[in-house]
């Protein structure tokens, strides 16, 4: 047994122990299966309750539709259309018998639609309306609202939403069909009203709906009542984003969150009427009460989750304990390099799995690590003699002879303040250089020391060069850097680039951003150079005596900055000859460039 478990690799040892834990794949089951039941049970809820809106919108329309076809027979009857004759004469003699005449009308009408309540008919010689309705003769009909809305809607008839019936006493609450008949006058005059039970609307929006705890809305356009309905929900009709959530279709469903401070969620399903374009039947669910079945399947699901999360706890400690014993252990060794900084020891193990290939590959990053740090040690040495370097090539000797050769015929010639400038110029000049010892310095102290260098040259060269050091942003002063950088760039410029000239040199200094690296740019009018043979060299392992300068500088933005340095020589003889040095900036991108003037010396 023990040989099959060391020989064992530790995805099956991981697989046996998860044969134990296997109940903890009810638990997945049971959320899936929640979660697609609710899914499934939803999106039925929302299927069903537009079909039974679509239908109820449908019944709606057609009741609708059938007064519309109702008032249509009315308007056809001969006794109508004599009435309409005399109406148009303003004969008001045979008013009664017109009257009379219309009441075989008036009952087929309200017998082919028993939803209808009344109907008048507004004519200048008098109304017309069933005998055995109680006319309201204080209200004409040119009085009412609905006239006004008939006389500015464009179309010949409009539909009016529930109101109490002003026409006829009882008050009873209607919903108004108004018409304009057809006829050959340009100014009849003549206005049919229709008044349909507002309780049979309502019959006909509930009739066909089944859902558990839905509630309707039958909205105009502008988010009135068309027909009143119970509902607790009143206060969308002045939710503007609930309104504009149903003009994209004619039909449609969506879930939408009250502003409530509970947090309602509703299941909103809607259909225009097809008649009455303007007019919306909506109805409203709560999605929890929708849902109420899911809840004891959602209880069973925690109870059997709570007794998978038990039986988990108490077997992972016993199966975690045997199974992770070797990552304890190369753990404690982890623990041990970090703590005594040691990197002799070595991870063993009886087990042949994937934890004894990670020890194995620990063995050989400690090995790996103490190369490394014996070639950082090399690296470092390197670096120290490349400094070295820099500094002799700073204390040249032809440099100090000139120098000092200046400062005594200056003496002599009674020029104390540039003897003066020289030396505290020379001064500063060893002090930047030397930097306390220190391998890094600050930009400022770099372009300090590059200044100083070329103040002393000035007064060597009187004449020879002019320069300007110019700095985008002030704020990088503070970024470090290695030092003695752009000296040597200079002194190349100085010595090599205006050897045949004896006036009009001119060296340009830029420090800039470019992207995450620091752009530094030495650039003089000097004889140039062959920029692609030199380069050449310095890319080479030994580079010539004739660009020294310039290879110490590549040479020690290789050994502190890697490739992420870089070193560009572009040059026209006689014109300009630029080295571009980049530099990481290693504190990430500096702070915004602030307005500066460049600093000039001439």
């Amino acid at each position: 047994m023990n040989r099959f478990f060391y020989s064992s690799s530790l995805k099956k040892r991981i697989w046996i122990a998860c044969i134990t834990l296997t109940v903890l794949c009810i638990t997945a089951t049971g959320v899936t299966s929640y979660y697609i039941a609710s899914r499934v049970t939803e999106n039925n809820a929302f299927q069903l309750s537009q079909n039974t809106l679509n239908k109820s919108a449908q019944v709606l329309d057609e009741r609708l539709r059938h007064i519309v076809v109702s008032s249509s027979t009315l308007m056809i009857s001969e006794s109508f259309k004599r009435m309409m004759q005399d109406a148009a004469m303003r004969n008001q003699e045979s008013y009664y018998q017109h009257l009379s005449a219309l009441q075989s009308p008036f009952a087929q009408i309200k017998l082919n639609e028993s939803t209808i309540e009344s109907v008048l008919i507004s004519t200048p010689i008098g109304d017309f309306y069933p005998t055995n309705a109680v006319r309201n003769m204080g209200m004409p009909f040119q009085s009412t609202p609905m006239y006004d809305l008939l006389r500015q809607s464009s179309t010949p008839s409009i539909w009016v939403g529930a109101h109490e019936d002003m026409l006829f006493t009882g008050r009873s609450r209607v919903i108004s069909l108004l018409l304009e008949p057809y006829t050959e006058s340009l100014n009849s005059e003549v206005y049919i009203v229709i008044n349909i039970k507002e309780d049979a609307i309502k019959q006909d929006v509930y009739q066909d709906f089944t859902g558990k705890g839905a509630q309707f809305l039958l909205l105009d356009s502008g988010g009135k009542d068309a027909v009143p309905m119970a509902t607790e929900y009143d206060g969308l009709k002045e939710d503007t984003a609930f309104l504009q959530s149903m003009e994209a279709a004619k039909a449609g469903h969506f879930e939408y969150v009250l502003s409530r401070p509970d947090k309602t969620t509703l299941l909103v399903n809607y259909s225009h009427l097809r008649l009455v374009e303007d007019w919306t039947l909506i109805s409203l669910q709560s999605k929890s009460e929708l849902l109420s079945q899911m809840r004891l399947i959602q209880w069973w699901i925690v109870v059997i989750m709570a007794a998978c999360a038990l039986l988990a706890f108490v077997f992972s400690n016993v199966l975690s304990e045997r199974l992770l014993r070797p990552l304890y252990k190369l753990q404690g060794l982890m623990h041990k390099v970090e703590r005594d900084n040691t990197l002799d020891v070595r991870f063993d193990s009886h087990f042949n799995d994937e934890v004894t290939k990670v020890g194995h590959s620990f063995n050989r990053m400690l090995a790996q690590l103490t190369a490394l740090i014996d070639e950082v040690k090399a690296s470092e040495r390197e670096k120290r003699k490349s400094e070295i370097k820099a500094l002799q090539a700073q204390i040249d000797p032809h440099f100090l002879y000139n120098t000092l050769n200046t400062i005594l015929w200056k003496s002599e010639t009674a020029e104390r303040q540039d003897v003066r400038d020289m030396i505290i110029s020379l001064s500063k000049l060893f002090q930047l250089g030397l930097n306390n010892g220190n391998e890094l310095t600050t930009l400022e102290k770099e372009l300090e020391h590059v200044r100083q260098y070329m103040e002393i040259q000035k007064k060597c060269y009187e004449g020879l060069f002019a320069y300007v050091i110019e700095l985008k942003a002030p704020e990088w002063n503070r970024l470090p850097m290695i030092k003695i950088l752009l000296q040597p760039l200079v002194e190349n410029s100085i010595l090599h680039g205006f050897q045949h000239m004896e006036h009009g040199g001119f060296i340009y200094i830029g420090i800039d951003q470019d992207g995450d690296c620091l752009r530094l740019t030495v650039e003089d009018n000097g004889s140039g150079m062959d920029a692609e043979e030199v380069y050449a060299q310095l890319t080479q392992v030994t580079a010539t005596r004739s660009s020294y300068a310039l290879s110490n500088v590549y040479s020690r933005l290789q050994l502190y900055y890697g490739s992420e340095a870089r070193m560009q020589l572009t040059s026209e003889p006689g014109v300009k000859t630029v080295v571009t040095l980049w530099i990481p900036l290693a504190g990430g991108e500096p702070p915004a460039a602030l307005p500066h003037r460049p600093e000039e010396a001439m």
